[in-house]
This record gives C-alpha cells, sequence and structure tokens, in this order.
C-alpha cells in the first residue's frame, strides 16, 4: 500500500484526499517511510517528519469538518532549502548559514501553508542555488535515482536537484525550486519529471535566500504537467513586500490543459542547433515539433541572433548580483563565525571556511566585473546584450505563440566527471539561460529517453505572463510522448 501510496500523481492523491479514501496522515507516513529508505540519494538536508504528521493530522481534522479546502490540502511536498522556513533550519547549502532557523516564512511557504499543504523537509541543492550539478552542496551530492549507470552514481542536474531528486523517487508529491539560469528545468529534463519556472515577477522572491535578483524565480517540480499547474496555482501572486513581484491577475493554469493547439505557430530557434550536439538530443527535438504538428500545430523556424552571447552574459549578470547578495554574510548577524583577531579578520576567516570553491569563484568574477574601470567594459555591457536577447524573443512572440527547444544538452551525467572544468559545466545552461535573462516562462517535460535509457526533456517557451499556454502545450507534448519510465531504484 505504501507504494501505492507514493507512487500517486498530485492530482490522483487530492482526489482521495477529498473523496476521504484516503487520510493525509496516511499519505504523509508514506512519504515519510519512503524518504527514511532512501536516505542514500542525499535529497534532503533537513527532514521535518513530526511538523509533517502535526500539519497532517490537522488537513484530516479540517475535512472532517467538511471544510471547503483546496486541493493541496493534506499533500506531502518538499521544499528546497533556499526557501526561509519559520523555526527551521534554512541553510542554502551552505557551511555560512549553519544553525540559521529564520523567524519569518517565505510568501511563496507561507501560501502552501495556508493552503494545507504538508512540508516533508528542506531539499539539497548547490550551495546558494550557483550550480549546475548539485555536487557544490556543503552537504554532499545529490544521487540521481535514476543511476548508477555504469557502476558511476549520476548528478541529478542543479541547482534545484534535491527536490528533483526526492520527486523522481516518490519521496514526495511534488516540490518547490527555484531557477536562476536552469535550476528548475535541467533537473527537471535529468530526473524525468515535469519543471516550470513561471515569469519573473510571477511567484514573490520575499523569503528566498537570493543569488542573482534580476534572475531569481520560485517555480514547480512535480510528475506531470497537471501537479505543477496545481502546485504553481498555489505559489504565485502579488506580494507588496517584493517590488520586482507583478501586479498581475492569476489564471486557471489547470483549466488551459486539455484545450487543444490547432492553429498555434510553435518557432524553432536555428541558434539553439549547436556544433556538436547530440543525436540522440536533435532527433528528440524533431520528434516534438512532430507532434505538435500531428496536434495541429504549425511549426515555424526563428532566428534568436543573440543566443549565442547569453552564457557569456549570465556569467558577467549571475556573479555580480551574488557578489553584492552575498556580502551580507560576515559572521556578525547570524550563521557561523569564525573568530579572528580584527573585525576584518573574523570576516575573512568566516567567508573562507564558511563559502565553497564554486561561489567563492562566483563572488570574485562578480567583484571584478563590478569594481572600477571594469564597470562598463563587463557589468554594463552584459546588460546592454541581455536587452538585446530579451528583444530577440519579443520579436519572434510576433509571429509565434512558443517556442520548443531541447533542455539540455546531454542526459544526466556521472558524478565529479565535469568536477575540473567549470566552463563545461556551465554549458548545461545553454538552452535555459536565455529564458531566464528575458524574464519568460519555461517548462521541461520529459520526452523520451537517451541510448543509456535515461531522461530527456524537451523545452517549451512562452510570451510574458503566458504560463497558459506553455502549459497547454506541454501537456500535448506529455501526452504524445506517453513517457513512463522510472528510476531503477
Amino acid at each position: 500500500m505504501s507504494a501505492t501510496l507514493t507512487s500517486m500523481t498530485l492530482a490522483e492523491a487530492s482526489q482521495q484526499l477529498q473523496a476521504r479514501a484516503l487520510s493525509a496522515v496516511e499519505l504523509t507516513r508514506a512519504h515519510l517511510d519512503a524518504m527514511a529508505s532512501h536516505r542514500s540519494l542525499n535529497a534532503f538536508i533537513t527532514e521535518t517528519p513530526e511538523l509533517a504528521l502535526e500539519r497532517a493530522a490537522e488537513a484530516d481534522a479540517r475535512r472532517a469538518q467538511d471544510a471547503a479546502l483546496g486541493p493541496l490540502d493534506g499533500i506531502p511536498i518538499a521544499i528546497k532549502d533556499l526557501f526561509c522556513t519559520e523555526g527551521v533550519l534554512t541553510t542554502a547549502a551552505s557551511h555560512i548559514l549553519d544553525g540559521f532557523r529564520p523567524p519569518y516564512e517565505s510568501t511563496v511557504t507561507a501560501k502552501l501553508k495556508a493552503q494545507g499543504a504538508v512540508m516533508l523537509g528542506k531539499t539539497n541543492l548547490d550551495e546558494f542555488a550557483m550550480g549546475s550539478s548539485n555536487i557544490t552542496s556543503y552537504y554532499g551530492p545529490v544521487k540521481n535515482p535514476w543511476g548508477p549507470v555504469d557502476g558511476k552514481d549520476l548528478v541529478p542536474g542543479g541547482s534545484s536537484g534535491g527536490s528533483a531528486a526526492a520527486v523522481a523517487a516518490g519521496l514526495c508529491l511534488a516540490a518547490t525550486g527555484t531557477d536562476t539560469g536552469g535550476s528548475i528545468r535541467q533537473p527537471a529534463s535529468f530526473c524525468g519529471i515535469v519543471g516550470i519556472k513561471p515569469t519573473y515577477g510571477r511567484c514573490s522572491r520575499w523569503g528566498i535566500v537570493a543569488f542573482a535578483s534580476s534572475l531569481d524565480q520560485a517555480g514547480a517540480m512535480a510528475r506531470s504537467v497537471r501537479d505543477a499547474a496545481m502546485l504553481l496555482q498555489g505559489m504565485v501572486g502579488h506580494d507588496p513586500r517584493d517590488s520586482t513581484s507583478a501586479p498581475v491577475p492569476v489564471p486557471d493554469f489547470a483549466a488551459a490543459l486539455g484545450q487543444d493547439i490547432r492553429g498555434l505557430k510553435i518557432g524553432i530557434p536555428r541558434e539553439y542547433r549547436i556544433e556538436g550536439m547530440a543525436a540522440e538530443i536533435d532527433a528528440l527535438w524533431r520528434q516534438g515539433c512532430a507532434w505538435l504538428e500531428d496536434a495541429g500545430a504549425t511549426t515555424v523556424e526563428i532566428s534568436l541572433p543573440h543566443t549565442r552571447h547569453a552564457l557569456p552574459t549570465y556569467y558577467i549578470i549571475a556573479p555580480a548580483e551574488a557578489s553584492s547578495n552575498l556580502a551580507r554574510y560576515d559572521g556578525v548577524r547570524f550563521g557561523l563565525r569564525v573568530p579572528g583577531a580584527s573585525l576584518d579578520e573574523m570576516y575573512q576567516n568566516t567567508r573562507g571556511e564558511g563559502f565553497g570553491a564554486e561561489v567563492r569563484r562566483r563572488i570574485l568574477i562578480g567583484t571584478y566585473v563590478l569594481s572600477a574601470g571594469y564597470y562598463d567594459a563587463y557589468y554594463l555591457k552584459a546588460q546592454k546584450v541581455r536587452t538585446l536577447i530579451a528583444n530577440d524573443f519579443r520579436e519572434a512572440f510576433r509571429s509565434v505563440d512558443a517556442v520548443l527547444t531541447p533542455t539540455a544538452p546531454s542526459d544526466a551525467f556521472a558524478i565529479g566527471e565535469r568536477l575540473d572544468d567549470p566552463i563545461m559545466m556551465y554549458l548545461n545552461d545553454v538552452f535555459t539561460v536565455p529564458t531566464s535573462l528575458a524574464g519568460l516562462p519555461g517548462i521541461s517535460v520529459p520526452g523520451g529517453l537517451s541510448g543509456r535509457g535515461l531522461p530527456l526533456g524537451l523545452q517549451v517557451i512562452g510570451r510574458p505572463f503566458d504560463e497558459e499556454a506553455v502549459l497547454r502545450i506541454a501537456a500535448v507534448i506529455e501526452r504524445c510522448a506517453g513517457f513512463s519510465g522510472r528510476p531503477r531504484g
């Protein structure tokens, strides 16, 4: 019975709860048992079983009183450990936040809590969300549940690798993630699940540990497009505490599912056919085009000419913003403190010991590009190129309704395989970064398996605040792909 409960979709579990064929406590216990038996994946930094069972019991009590309950009430989910959770350890997977228990709740998690969602724990990630593999965490790497392959454990992708692995392995029904340059979509592709990054401003950033403030956006990770739409519905909305939160109406995302796509025009960017692209990635992309055409859409070749500049642009802007955001971690107010003979030495000792190698690398890059004499040459120029990238998409959307691309240039690779080559690691985000720079909604849907039997994802990109079209098209791909693969474990 326990295995059955953890293999359901969120939508199925919600129906069972509403029909009282299942209790929230039963459902939560099944997932807590699964978490306990899969600790080798290292998907969670902090488990919260007592809190989860308490909230599940409260959900059952509400249902017993015939209260009007929403679809997330009693649903066990995981929270990426970048969201501040009141009284619960929040680390951003960094040593420098040792012992930090926020006295407040992030807006996104507060919304989910208010709707009765049950938090099972806080998932692992790349330190401060800086990475594409989930190997930079102070708490150790997350293992992809689809591995090992050829005797080697695989990365789950990053930075939301813990959330992706937990969803794929059946440790939760859905999970929150954050996406700065692909950190929801790329791990979703590697783990064979659905991951949606909404338009920048659709979800409040208040209470989310900041990496790059003009790029960070919360989103949903789940085992189906419908599940992702349901979780996202509970996360979005204007928040006056976040100046970048958009005061725009929130549609019913799930209502867009099932609508046909006849007459829609889907853009296929020629610049995304990069040199050396794996044949199986290109074949899946072409198959995705065929599925959408069979469903009545028209595919149109488009040009996004500044795409080739997206990665260098991102790796100037994001580290620059990180160097500013991470200046607050000084050992004085919260988290780790390593004593020194002077205040300056205490700062140096704390940051030197508290930040990992990748975070230090990005802080140094960011500080350099913002420094006197280099600001105009690097950061200002990158911001101008970012505008050109956004303009490319704006021009493309004059003639198409959405864009279809691969999500990642490969399937999941082995842990440690690219550890000594940061440039190769950064190339994992080649298909996802442009969407983030332009602030657009994007979703990854599993489309098939690689020659090694590992998941491959397709990405749908939409106009600003048109998550409905993105979900609608993604649901068609999901139906056509009929992806039923499950991790080996």
